[in-house]
């Protein structure tokens, strides 16, 4: 129903009508007193009506307000679960889901519904026993069953040891509750990927030699990754589709329409030349590794582009133009939305209040918007491009300059310099990008009163560049220089390289990496690399290197990963350690720092044992920053919210497989057992 105050005014008597016009008229009124009543209650019942609406929504689970989520599923017998499950799934699906799991209860589908619903990951159920090489009767055989898996079949070999392995094994006996067993008759394995596949829309390739690109900004081989297809029914199982996966060059080659194109809704990838896009029947997926001075199958054939996906690797044919740009749509395999990245995160881009000039849509550059600017506003960069500039930043006294990429994009910042300097009171903010080529410089010389500078949701590459083989170029080099004693750094959900600073400045991350690209590195320290730097303060971060500091505020479920010994200096030491406290966090036993709270190790006959096991160290891979599964309980658990410790902290990942194996307890059928294993 809908109702406004003209037409409720309409239905009152005319000469109730006419006379409130007369008496609007007498006293220069556009309206008569009669109607502005009844403005005031078609307001009010308009608040009814919506309110009437909104009561007959929360009759369904998949209308209902998010407060009335918690009584349907107490209708149906539903707990819900601990810790921060809204964080990380949806407890509307869960609840929605409820009674078809139950009906279904203890199947290999409900278990990979529940996976995904409860732990907000994309899975997998492998019923093991159906994996067994067995005797087979020989009035009931079964072609499948084969003890030897077949030499041809490529694309089957390649998903040997994963979750989909088709192969069948002899019986293992060990329990698969320990992640160790896996093939047994009670067994079921649910496969979880903790990498995810971020969007990058069209993104200009890095031109590596005539008619050859790598997909990479930053100019280094990487894997593409698929996007994961979504399931419309809990009937169907996952298949390879489904979850996040690097793409092959044989899987690719096999289902390249499935994958590649722009008359597909959300392609995995795609390309486009000069603003062309470039038909399937004019990919060949190929090996491009390195073959002498050049690459292996380069160039194709007349007519074709070459694509090598495990390389991120492009090369066009011999007669083909040579392209001004070429653009690709694909998508990286990473664990978080932290750094620079095409995620959402309006929350960080409020509104400004003064000038936002937009790049390249107003200005053709970032220099020429700066200048515009005259060091108040704010530079918006509303596409995914790459950026070579040299960037010199004067923030004027009491104002605020912002360098941001809209939401949805992530510029590749490859700068020749990257300098900030500002008056008193003087901010400078960077959300959403990735700087690489040279570190961001704050200078003491001058008159350089920049008061506060702040990092958001942006990566200052580590080792400032990558090779082509994705080592750091200069991994001595450090990131950001801090000069002046005044200022204030505040990273959040970045990551960053090394950082020299002076003594009595401060720096304080949240949900960051500060990574010197060796455990032997200084990540933070003064100018000369030895001296006390900044005062530090952190939370949820894992720092990558020594650590020099003047002084700690707080540190808190973070890790410290750093190598050394006491007589060397110890790899994380304050100058100062009256004040401050390091809790909940891992650092070497060696270290030298203010009160320790719950600290891991406790002793140093632990030393050894409870240690963080990184998947991968190196910036620039998928798997970058990730605890592995062999890390010590105490590491993975050991955060004040029995979370991990880290950089990762806020994915809560171990809470995540907490309320699994509670839902697995109520939906497991009796004699089964299963096993949660980390296909990433």
């Amino acid at each position: 129903m809908s109702i406004d105050a003209q037409a409720l005014f309409e239905l009152l008597p005319a000469i109730h009508r006419v006379r409130d016009a007369e008496l609007a008229a007498e006293q220069g009124l556009e309206r008569g007193p009669l109607e502005e009543l009844i403005a005031v209650f078609a307001e009010q019942i308009a608040v009814m009506d919506e309110s009437l609406e909104q009561l007959h929504d929360d009759l369904f689970i998949e209308t209902c307000a998010d407060w009335v989520v918690p009584y349907i599923g107490r209708l149906i017998g539903f707990e819900t679960l601990h810790g921060v499950v809204p964080k990380v799934a949806s407890p509307r699906a869960l609840v929605a889901h409820t009674i078809a799991l139950r009906r279904r209860k203890g199947t290999a589908l409900v278990l990979e519904q529940l996976a995904r619903d409860v732990t907000g990951w994309d899975a997998r159920a492998v019923e093991y026993f159906q994996r067994l090489g067995t005797t087979q009767y020989m009035n009931h055989l079964r072609p499948d069953n084969l003890q030897v898996p077949s030499l041809r079949d490529g694309e089957a070999l390649e998903w040997l040891g994963t979750a989909f392995d088709s192969s069948n094994r002899t019986a293992d006996l060990r329990r698969i509750e320990s992640g160790r067993g896996r093939h047994n008759i009670p067994n079921v394995g649910l496969h979880l990927w903790r990498i995810g596949a971020h969007p990058r829309r069209e993104v200009p390739a890095l031109r590596a030699g005539e008619r050859r690109y790598r997909v990479s900004p930053l100019g280094h081989d990487l894997p593409l990754y698929n996007r994961p297809h979504a399931e419309d029914d809990i009937s169907h199982l996952a298949e390879a589709d489904n979850v996040p996966w690097p793409l092959s060059r044989r899987r690719l080659a096999s289902s390249l329409a499935r994958h590649y194109g722009d008359d597909l809704a959300e392609p995995s990838l795609s390309l486009a030349i000069d603003g062309v896009p470039v038909a399937r029947n004019a990919i060949r997926i190929c090996n491009l590794s390195d073959d002498g001075a050049g690459w292996a199958h380069s160039p194709p054939p007349d007519g074709l582009v070459a694509i090598d996906p495990q390389l991120g690797r492009i090369s066009l044919a011999a007669d083909l133009p040579d392209p001004a740009e070429l653009r690709v749509r694909w998508h990286e395999g990473f664990p978080a939305e932290i750094g620079g990245g095409e995620y959402e995160r309006g929350d960080s881009l409020p509104t400004p209040a003064g000038t936002v000039l937009q790049v390249p849509d107003q200005q053709p550059t970032i220099s020429a918007a700066l200048a515009a600017l005259a060091g108040d506003g704010v530079v918006e960069i509303t596409d995914s491009g790459r950026y070579e500039e040299n960037l010199v930043i004067d923030v004027a006294a009491d104002a605020t300059i912002e360098i941001r990429a809209a939401n949805g994009r992530r510029p590749a910042l490859v700068l020749s310099g990257l300098t900030v300097a500002g008056g008193d009171n003087a901010t400078c903010r960077l959300n959403g990008l990735l700087v690489a080529g040279a570190p961001l410089e704050v200078p003491a010389a001058g008159d350089n009163r920049l008061a506060r500078l702040e990092i958001v949701h942006c990566t200052l590459v580590p080792g400032i560049a990558l090779a082509p083989d994705g080592t750091p170029q200069l991994p001595a080099a450090a990131s950001l220089l801090l000069g002046p004693a005044t200022l204030a750094t505040d990273i959040e959900r970045s990551i960053v390289g090394a950082i020299r600073g002076h003594e009595r400045a401060v720096v304080s991350a949240r949900d960051s990496f500060i990574d010197a690209t060796a455990r032997s590195g200084v990540a933070l320290a003064a100018a000369d690399d030895a001296s006390p730097g900044p005062i530090l303060s952190l939370t949820a971060c894992t720092v990558i290197g020594q650590i020099h500091c003047s002084e700690i505020g707080l540190v808190s479920n973070s890790i410290l990963f750093a190598a050394g010994t006491a007589a060397a200096g110890a790899p994380v030491r304050a100058a100062r350690r009256q004040v401050g406290c390091v809790r909940f966090s891992w650092l070497p036993w060696a270290s030298v720092v203010p009160a320790r709270h719950r600290c891991q190790p406790a002793a140093a006959a632990d030393a050894d044992r409870i240690a963080p096991q990184f998947t991968s160290r190196r910036y620039g891979t998928p798997a970058y920053g990730q605890l592995g599964s062999a890390t010590a309980d105490e590491i993975l658990r050991g955060a004040d919210d029995d979370g991990e410790m880290g950089g990762y902290h806020l994915l809560h990942a171990a809470a995540r497989e907490a309320n699994l194996r509670i839902r697995l307890a109520e939906y497991l059928r009796v004699g089964l057992a299963a096993g949660i294993f980390h296909e990433s």
